[in-house]
């Protein structure tokens, strides 16, 4: 499909998406591709040479994306196409752009050896938290690497290290609430004063009866428990495709992917999350979910349906001022959703945007997210030299004069 035609379907789909639901009032605005990669490279070249890219790039794309309080940028390769990458948790050098993405592993190239020992060594981290607070990194792995159809055991567990040195603070294990064969251990947001991780399990291991949910986690204790498992709210709405670019994802086999996007409000009383097969956001005051005693019944009876965001899902994050940031790999963006008013907006979009994954808010105040045609690299059809890597990036809270289609 050559380029003009594939923007004129996107554009369509824009159009009439917005003429269908006039309450996202689409808005794109100030959306600027701020980096570019072809392809990644843990090489560490001479001064003033350039590095060469790893040769399995293609097998390699950037995922996930947090900053530090300093600003400095760590991104997840997740280990789901292939296991030869030397990492599955880096930090990305954002002073260059071009070429291949410039990283290094974290917190060690050794600690990312998917041969050591799978309670002791990250195998596969597609989600993770910088926690900003105490100057950790809280990396979620997902145990299981390509190829394998069961998580070895221990290696499904969350990983807590100090920045500044690389040392582990804990780990904690997860195989007693996550199924070693069925679970897709997603994405985690950190409530930092607390202490308290939420994870989300997709499940996708298991579609189409997927094993989702939410794990709570207690740092202190390293209490592990597993909620609102298969509730419709963690679960792939009936009925519902997937759709990227004006076309389905992966028709024919389609995405079937439960809970994924997961966020805290800034003072960690409300959880929020979306479910990629879906369009729908949710919300649960975290009080229920610290409670132990809480059934399933009565958390799925508190969970409150936020409305449709206009388009599929993957990632989310808030604002200090407590604004909600999803990415719509329909509509090629970011929805904003507003908590005082309940109000959804498309606030950005461009059909240069493949896959919009994760979203994260650096201490410049800038909102950046990862595109990486995620779903076309898992379907096969990216060509090694092809793979583009980008960070899309906006100011956060600001809406300005509508760029429906820029480049």
């Amino acid at each position: 499909m050559n380029s003009s035609f594939s923007r004129s379907i996107s554009l369509s789909l824009l159009a009439i998406l917005s003429a269908a639901l006039p309450a996202f009032a689409a808005g794109p605005v100030n959306l600027e591709r701020w980096r570019s990669y072809t392809g990644v490279t843990w090489a560490s070249p001479a001064t003033g040479e350039s590095p060469a890219p790893f040769p399995e790039s293609v097998n390699a794309p950037i995922a996930g994306l947090h900053f530090d309080r300093d600003g400095r940028a760590f991104v997840s390769t997740p280990r789901l196409i292939s296991a030869g990458s030397p990492a599955t948790l880096s930090m990305l050098d954002t002073r260059e752009d071009g070429g291949p993405a410039r990283l290094q592993a974290f917190p060690s190239a050794d600690g990312n050896a998917v041969t050591g020992p799978p309670a002791e060594q990250l195998r596969n981290v597609l989600g993770f938290h910088v926690d900003r607070l105490h100057g950790w990194v809280w990396a979620l792995d997902m145990g299981f690497v390509a190829g394998e159809g069961d998580a070895p055991e221990g290696a499904q567990k969350l990983i807590v290290y100090e920045i500044a040195s690389g040392r582990v603070i804990k780990r904690i294990a997860l195989d007693g609430v996550a199924d070693r064969k069925g679970s897709f251990l997603n994405d985690v947001v950190v409530d930092e004063q607390r202490k308290m991780a939420y994870i989300s399990d997709s499940g996708l291991r298991s579609a189409p009866n997927n094993q989702a949910g939410i794990i709570v986690v207690e740092f202190d204790s390293a209490t592990v428990r597993r909620v609102l498992h298969q509730h419709a709210s963690v679960m792939p709405e009936p009925k519902v495709k997937v759709r990227s670019h004006g076309a389905e994802v992966w028709p024919g086999n389609p995405l079937k992917l439960g809970i994924n996007g997961i966020a805290l409000s800034p003072n960690g009383d409300t959880l929020y999350w979306t479910v990629t097969t879906g369009t729908h956001a949710y919300s649960l005051k975290t009080s229920l979910l610290r409670d132990g005693g809480r059934s399933d019944k009565e958390l799925g009876s508190a969970v409150k349906n936020l409305g449709n965001v206009g388009g599929n899902t993957d990632g989310i994050v808030t604002d200090s001022q407590g604004r909600l940031y999803i990415t719509d790999v329909t509509r090629n963006g970011i929805v904003r959703y507003e908590p005082t008013s309940h109000a959804m907006r498309l606030m950005a979009a461009d059909d240069g945007v493949w896959w919009p994954d994760t979203p994260a808010i650096a201490p410049d105040g800038y909102l950046v997210f990862t595109a990486s045609r995620l779903n076309e690299h898992f379907a096969g059809s990216v060509k090694p030299g092809a793979e583009r890597y980008e960070l899309w990036r906006l100011k956060a809270g600001v809406l300005g004069k509508q760029r429906a289609g820029a480049r």
